[in-house]
């Protein structure tokens, strides 16, 4: 009888995962020992990083995606329907077409969503660029833009943590580049007692907003948002108020609908840091955003994930037990700009030490833009 892999998830760490254990257990798959499937309720993976340039028209839309039958390997069965619930003691994943997907394996990557519905009044006057429809509506309006107060506020948890300054740092330069950075107050709110998550980059941070005249807020966290003709204030849980011209969001995320509905809080699944399996599930591993693990919910995470949830699983098919832990490595680019860039370097035990912003590192980030897609074929 074959063995079933299931993988809920066709995204950055979905696709890795998959496309690993394609070639990892080709025999197996040929001679009809393994099946491999992937669930994802879209039928294009999106280059999610791409959105902060579609901002500032510097990625073309139609870059951004491709099909995810042309992504995964032809021996993997993709199957293109939205998931309703995992049932957990059944081995079952049910789809909201009906489908019963049963596994002995299955990997959750399901990853997480912004939720601009939990702020009151966020989704009318505030601007996301955390989906493309947002992104192309926020680059309309800073065409548009001659001035005024810009926030750019933060609500927590969310995924990619280092978004939000770059693209702080790089309305700094629109602006200046546009001319109107002297009718322009640019402000930026955190809701911890610093202006990132991680002490090393906030550090680093402050005397880059500085040295740039952004204002910045710390312990704010949005309640709600009021507006009339574009502008509007932001009142926070504690009792400041923040007046804008325009509204920058960063609203904060859940996993999926499918682990809220299966019984998972807020739909981040409670996982082993280092064998990156789900608890009290042995046959059950996690990866990327989904995990309720205190690290960056970024892309880099997931990849770093994704190698070590497909060894362990081909090791588990093949010898019956995994290989490898999961050392809480992640590397994160930062824009500074248009032409400069930082990156941070960290794991479970070594904390971050961000290096000076380099034309060096900003290219290797614009290059890596381009061969992204050799990482989601499980290459790079």
């Amino acid at each position: 009888m074959a063995t079933h892999v299931v993988i809920a998830g066709g995204g950055t760490a979905g696709s890795i995962i998959a496309n690993l254990l394609a070639r990892g257990l080709h025999r197996e798959i040929q001679n009809g020992e393994v099946i491999i499937k992937v669930i994802d309720k879209e039928e294009k993976h999106m280059y999610q990083p791409a959105l902060l340039y579609v901002v500032f028209d510097r990625f073309r839309e139609d870059e951004m995606f491709k099909d995810m039958r042309d992504l995964l390997n032809p021996s993997i069965i993709f199957i293109h329907d939205e998931i309703e619930e995992f049932d957990f003691n059944a081995n079952v994943v049910r789809t909201k077409s009906g489908k019963n997907v049963e596994y002995d394996y299955l990997v959750i990557a399901t990853g997480s969503n912004p939720r601009a519905d939990l702020i009151e009044g966020l989704n009318e006057h505030g601007d996301i660029f955390y989906t493309l429809e947002g992104a192309k509506k926020l680059r309309e309006k800073l065409r548009k833009f001659e001035g005024g107060r810009v926030v750019v506020s933060v609500a927590a948890p969310h995924k990619c943590p280092v978004a939000p300054l770059e693209i702080t740092f790089m309305l700094d330069e629109y602006f200046r580049a546009k001319g109107i950075r002297d009718k322009v107050e640019l402000h930026y709110t955190y809701p911890i007692g610093r202006v990132h998550a991680l002490e090393a980059v906030a550090n680093w941070a402050v005397p880059e907003f500085e040295k740039r005249d952004i204002k910045y807020e710390t312990l704010f966290n949005m309640e709600k948002v009021e507006g009339k003709d574009g502008s509007g204030v932001i009142h926070s849980m504690e009792g400041f108020e923040k007046e804008f011209d325009l509204l920058i969001a960063i609203p904060p995320h859940k996993g999926t609908d499918a682990l809220i509905n299966s019984g998972i809080q807020d739909g981040w699944v409670p996982t082993d840091r280092h064998l990156l399996k789900a608890e009290g599930h042995e046959n059950v591993y996690v990866c990327g955003d989904t995990t309720n693990l205190p690290i960056s919910k970024a892309g880099s995470t997931a990849h770093f994930e994704a190698d070590v949830v497909a060894e362990n699983l081909i090791a588990e098919i093949k010898e019956g037990h995994p290989a490898r832990d999961y050392d809480g490595k992640v590397m994160c680019f930062i824009e500074t700009g248009f032409s400069s860039a930082t990156y941070v370097w960290f794991n479970y035990t070594t904390p971050p030490d961000p290096v000076p912003p380099s034309k060096m590192i900003h290219w290797l980030k614009l290059g890596y833009n381009r061969v992204y897609w050799l990482t989601a074929r499980g290459i790079l």
